[in-house]
């Protein structure tokens, strides 16, 4: 067998789709199956599209250990790490935070290899899919719903890979260089030389490529699905086009897309696919991972987690409660004024507590996820509430004054979380003009999705924005900033650590080095 493009490229063969690891899904262990059985079967199929959705929640971290690569946790992790609205406490997260990372780092090295490791997964499992269908091992219907739940992983890979590694798509409109977008299965009889043929192509084209994924997956994935909150449902696809326009700035691509999903008129939004709307508690969506909000989530869970070095309860809870204390939340969003004081979030999902510098260190700590010991709680990736925001950005940027679908998208998500709705919803007079609602409702993206992993996308498709860009990567609170005294609603924000330029190759993270060593076409990232 040949060597193939290590790191980046493992799970290389059919015959590793199905593990000895015990699947997200199914706690039937994968067993050890040739290549030309592997799909040889229905049960082995199911099995197979199985381990790519495991291949999701934790593919091999650089040392080979479980930590959530790259949607288990990971994902999530970085996302927040890279952006300002939580300290890193310790130095677990410190390269990321501090953006000190280069092409031999593990985070950057892992979260790369464990996105095109599921990425050929899904591919390989696609073509076992086409042949079980065509020798009539599983119907053609089954073969179509089995391929748009693997092609909309793979866009979902891509899409995340494209804004770690590269440009945003408005800036030069997707004119810079993308990721390499594989669509292909990489297997024993795919020689080296056909994968080092293929350059890095533009943003513009990873854009094409992800839509033309999701397009399928909308078209043959089934309204609803058992279990369907983690197995990728015609909502989940819709929802993701959506972003990913939002990415390209299609302002009427995102209402259109919206529309599928969230019906005219007032709250409350129930989605006409699937059902989809907001829980009323804002904590709803992690006090039960399978709520009617959660839209697509990976699983973890007692048998499958993703180990207390990188599960979402380990880092993001405090210290005194069983978990590490890593990721704190930072006052730069917790002392902004415009978040309410009396918003239930406050109280309902965030708490003060140890940091892992000692019980008498005192942070801000999320709640989100609170499965200490057994680490089961869920990685949420999309939540109606997102699609909602989506929708009222989009609506607010369309629109020539103060949009009044923005406006009552805006309030569906934030007057669940007000204590008193009636006196402290938005209302048109709130604001000066549609930069004014435009700003609100960034701020509540921030407020709403804290603690899961966001704030660096947002971060990214805003940084040529003349009127929302942070100007690059923003200035944060100093890693291992710690104490009660930070924290106080309205107080002062000191973000002493130094803001990055957008213009700073460091805005990005670099192509790995053992990647370019494999595949030397692959250009590196500029300053790298």
């Amino acid at each position: 067998m040949k060597t193939l493009l290590k790191k980046s490229l493992i799970w290389a063969l059919p015959l590793a789709i199905l593990s000895s690891c015990e699947t997200a899904l199914d706690k039937s262990p994968f067993n050890a199956i040739t290549d030309a059985s592997a799909f040889s079967t229905a049960d082995r199929c199911q099995l197979a599209l199985y381990g790519v959705y495991d291949a999701a929640q934790s593919s091999p971290y650089t040392d080979n250990s479980v930590r959530g690569y790259p949607f288990g946790a990971a994902n999530i992790e970085q996302g927040d790490a890279r952006g300002e609205d939580v300290i890193n406490v310790a130095a677990f997260f410190q390269i990321t935070y501090q953006a000190t990372y280069n092409s031999t780092t593990a985070n950057n090295v892992g979260q790369w290899g464990a996105l095109y490791a599921l990425i050929n997964k899904a591919n390989i499992s696609i073509e076992g899919f086409k042949t079980a269908a065509q020798s009539n091992i599983i119907s053609a219907a089954v073969a179509s719903q089995y391929e748009a739940e693997c092609r909309f992983l793979r866009a979902m890979a891509h899409h995340e890979a494209v804004v770690f590694y590269a440009r945003p798509y408005l800036d030069g409109n997707g004119n810079k260089l993308g990721v390499p977008y594989r669509d292909f299965a990489i297997n024993s009889g795919t020689s080296v030389e056909q994968v080092r043929a293929i350059p890095r192509p533009t943003v513009a084209e990873n854009y094409e490529k992800i839509l033309a994924d999701l397009d399928f997956a909308e078209a043959n994935l089934p309204a609803t699905i058992t279990p369907g909150t983690v197995r990728a449902t015609k909502a989940a696809a819709i929802a993701l086009k959506q972003r990913v326009k939002l990415h390209k700035g299609d302002w009427a691509g995102v209402i259109a897309e919206g529309a599928k999903l969230i019906p005219t008129g007032n709250a409350p939004f129930v989605s006409p696919i699937g059902g989809w709307k907001l829980t009323d508690e804002p904590n709803g969506p992690f006090t039960n991972n399978s709520s009617t909000e959660s839209i697509f989530s990976i699983r973890n869970d007692a048998l499958d987690n993703t180990g207390t070095n990188g599960a979402l309860p380990s880092m993001y809870g405090a210290a005194n409660l069983g978990a590490r204390g890593l990721l704190a939340i930072s006052p730069i969003i917790w002392n902004n004024n415009k978040w309410l004081a009396t918003d239930k979030r406050r109280s309902q999902l965030y708490i003060t507590g140890a940091n892992s510098n000692g019980a008498s260190t005192v942070n801000y700590f999320a709640r989100k996820y609170t499965s200490y010991t057994e680490r089961a709680d869920f990685a949420p990736q999309i939540r109606y509430a997102e699609v909602l925001l989506n929708s009222a950005e989009a609506e607010a940027r369309q629109a020539t004054g103060v949009s009044d679908r923005a406006l009552a998208l805006l309030n569906a998500v934030r007057n669940r979380a007000l204590a008193a709705p009636a006196t402290d919803a938005y209302t048109a007079a709130s604001f000066a003009d549609k930069k004014a609602l435009i700003a609100a409702i960034l701020l509540e993206r921030r407020i709403e999705f804290l603690a899961e992993g966001k704030r660096w996308a947002d971060i990214h498709r805003n940084a040529v924005d003349p009127d929302f860009t942070t100007g690059g990567i923003p200035a944060k609170y100093p890693n291992g900033a710690q104490g009660a005294a930070l924290y106080s609603v309205g107080g002062t924000i000191n973000p002493t650590q130094a803001a990055i330029p957008y213009a700073d190759f460091r805005f990005i993270w670099p192509i790995p080095d053992n990647e370019k060593t494999q595949n030397p076409i692959i250009e590196q990232n500029p300053g790298y």
